[in-house]
């Protein structure tokens, strides 16, 4: 299917509920493949039996979750735009954005792994790094954010600009080739190799650039037809692309941002406890974060949906896309706090054979896993207004979810409750971001409803 059949299909023809479908499952499917070989690295790691090796990667996993913030900025911001100049009929401003995206990315993401590897003497005792986890850390970090950060940032950022142009199933298909990939090569190079958490920082590595090479692959053989392009030619800061993408992409980068910096606030006070209590939270955030990876999968796959149909005016499709969403976010964020509640015992078990980590594990999963539903409605109000173009609101509620309540509920229960009071701040604060949420976004939508007819100029 080419281009202008994707365009007229899915953002114009095909009903509503089809079209979330069509655009929602293959991306929730790409993020949840993302996070599935995040945790197959836990996984495989933690089948050493080793909770100084499990308590490495999760040392390392705040900074791991700045390289999404940075995909995140440029990709949805990217992808914004992208689907907003197609829909007034703009390819033009389309191309120069992906170019600009693409090749922005790739030097800041260079620019990090840099930075991260000159710091690490001062970052890592921070993140809750000590002399048994030490040696495990630095070679995790190494691979993984030092060597690996630009594959691991540009993969989901072209995904997203991909999606943008309808093509959701090759975007997703492109995350999930890398997933698989990762997850074939961790046994590989942790057991028969012999290379234990450097096995699976090689293998992160490796399969990320391997998702890199495919999505410029399939951009070289639709080059034709697409707007989307990579050439250094196109490359602008033109028409006010650089402040339309970071603006647009900024709550999206703040929700990553921010969770790193909750993140690693987390694991250094559960860090004055034990490692079995890092390799225990570790396990339970990763499998936690299967949750955010579908409440931003199912937001993020509609957003040039409702994007593009806000900006060519067709408001009556965008509320109907809008409603039916809201439907489906509400089913599933319900059914995955069940699952997580009830099978935290036995989920956590098949993480490792360590009788203390498996206890802090079940406990932290039962506890945090409480804020699925707040977490979706939350990233539900955000969508909306990235969607329409709109900064301020999102903003505002991103920095709310991660990084400033929790951080600060996290010292205050510890205090009061102890170690069980930390992971209690996470629910917390997501339920309050989830009331001022809607406060928020209800009295938009409204409006939105209300208008008759618009034409939003890119």
């Amino acid at each position: 299917m080419n281009y202008i059949d994707n365009e007229n299909y899915l953002f114009k023809e095909a009903p509503v509920g089809r079209a979330i479908l069509l655009l929602a499952l293959p991306t929730v499917f790409s993020q949840v493949i993302t996070v599935i070989y995040n945790m197959a690295d836990t996984f495989f790691i933690g089948q050493l039996g080793d909770p100084n090796q499990v308590a490495a990667s999760t040392v390392c996993m705040p900074l791991f979750m700045f390289m999404t913030a940075l995909a995140n900025l440029f990709g949805v911001g990217g992808a914004s735009l992208v689907s907003r100049s197609l829909g007034a009929g703009n390819r033009k401003k389309a191309a120069y954005c992906s170019a600009f995206c693409t090749w922005t990315t790739a030097g800041v993401a260079f620019l990090y792994g840099l930075a991260i590897w000159m710091l690490k003497p001062t970052l890592l005792p921070i993140l809750g790094a000590n002399a048994a986890t030490w040696d495990y850390t630095v070679s995790y970090l190494f691979w993984t954010i030092a060597i690996g950060a630009a594959p691991t940032v540009l993969n989901p950022m072209l995904a997203h600009l991909i999606r943008a142009e309808g093509y959701s199933k090759q975007a997703s298909f492109g995350v999930t080739f890398g997933g698989i990939l990762n997850m074939v090569l961790d046994p590989i190079f942790i057991f028969v190799f012999n290379l234990q958490i450097t096995g699976a920082a090689v293998a992160t590595l490796l399969s990320n650039g391997a998702a890199v090479l495919y999505f410029l692959c399939f951009l070289y053989k639709i080059r034709h037809t697409s707007a989307i392009t990579v050439s250094p030619r196109c490359y602008s800061l033109s028409e006010q692309i650089p402040i339309e993408v970071v603006v647009v992409g900024l709550p999206s980068f703040l929700i990553s941002m921010l969770a790193t910096i909750s993140n690693t606030m987390l694991i250094h006070i559960i860090a004055g406890y034990s490692n079995e209590a890092v390799a225990g939270m570790g396990i339970a955030k990763r499998i936690d974060y299967l949750a955010f990876a579908v409440s931003q999968g199912m937001t993020q796959g509609t957003l040039p949906l409702i994007g593009y149909n806000f900006s060519s005016g067709n408001l009556r499709r965008m509320m109907e896309s809008v409603r039916k969403l809201l439907l489906a976010c509400l089913v599933v964020a319900s059914s995955l706090m069940a699952l997580m509640y009830f099978g935290a015992s036995p989920i956590t078990r098949c993480f490792i054979d360590n009788a203390e980590t498996v206890k802090y594990g079940y406990k932290f999963l039962r506890i945090i896993c409480l804020s699925c539903l707040a977490t979706m409605m939350t990233f539900f109000a955000i969508m909306i207004f990235q969607a329409t173009g709109r900064s301020t609101q999102p903003i505002f509620l991103s920095m709310l979810r991660k990084g400033t309540i929790d951080v600060a509920l996290m010292f205050w229960f510890d205090r009061i409750f102890g170690i069980d009071g930390v992971a209690w701040a996470s629910p917390a604060a997501e339920h309050v971001s989830m009331i001022i949420a809607a406060i928020v976004v209800v009295p938009y939508l409204r409006v939105l409803r209300n208008i008759p007819t618009f034409k939003q100029s890119v």
